[in-house]
């Protein structure tokens, strides 16, 4: 009944409302990014939905479009600027994502969308966390975010999903909402979880 029905009219109005609250900020991030960083201000990528469909994850860029000799464009480490780093460090660059909670693609709690290409890799275990809605934050993110590796990272989000048909679904995502805000304010503080140990980002999901 609350995966079904409930938790879907509460990621509405929880969206909604924040919308409404962060828009001064939402609209002052954007105009940091284009003068820090220029055009576009949006980074926008094809992810992992439910059940494995495409979905449009858009983003505040953090990167610059820097290019070698040879045309490349340069690692993520060479990309990625001060500016980018706090807007990471912060979480500012996923507010965008309130949106696409609203359009009904992505859901308030749930395991974070992940590139298209890595559901092909997934064992039948590590496919279970695209039976539902892709979340803003999920049981994964609070349990380290980045800082966790791929297998035990994926293994959280599959926990996620068995926990969710349980009676105490409701709690554990107000659970799961409450630690983000602590964390999103201790990663601010340290800058911890953000990025893979030794990378600027993530690395590749390659089982």
């Amino acid at each position: 009944m609350y995966s079904r029905f409930v938790k879907r009219y509460c990621d509405i109005l929880a969206a909604a409302a924040l919308l409404v609250l962060l828009l001064p900020l939402i609209l002052l991030v954007g105009l940091a990014v284009r003068l820090f960083l220029g055009g576009p201000v949006f980074y926008a990528d094809i992810r992992a939905g439910r059940f494995g469909r495409p979905i449009r994850l858009v983003k505040f860029r953090t990167m610059t479009d820097a290019r070698g000799g040879t045309g490349a464009l340069l690692s993520d480490a060479e990309r990625l600027t001060g500016f980018g780093k706090f807007l990471r460090r912060t979480s500012l660059d996923e507010l965008p994502q309130l949106v696409s909670v609203i359009l009904g693609d992505m859901s308030m709690v749930g395991p974070r969308p992940l590139p298209l290409r890595y559901v092909e890799r997934y064992s039948p275990r590590q496919a279970v966390r695209l039976k539902v809605l892709p979340g803003l934050t999920g049981w994964a993110q609070i349990h380290g975010r980045n800082a966790v590796d791929w297998p035990v990272r994926l293994e959280l989000d599959a926990r996620y999903v068995d926990m969710l048909g349980r009676w105490y679904a409701p709690f554990l995502d107000i659970y799961i909402v409450v630690c983000t805000i602590l964390q999103m304010t201790w990663q601010a503080l340290t800058g911890r979880g953000i990025a893979a140990p030794g990378s600027a980002t993530m690395h590749e999901f390659n089982p």
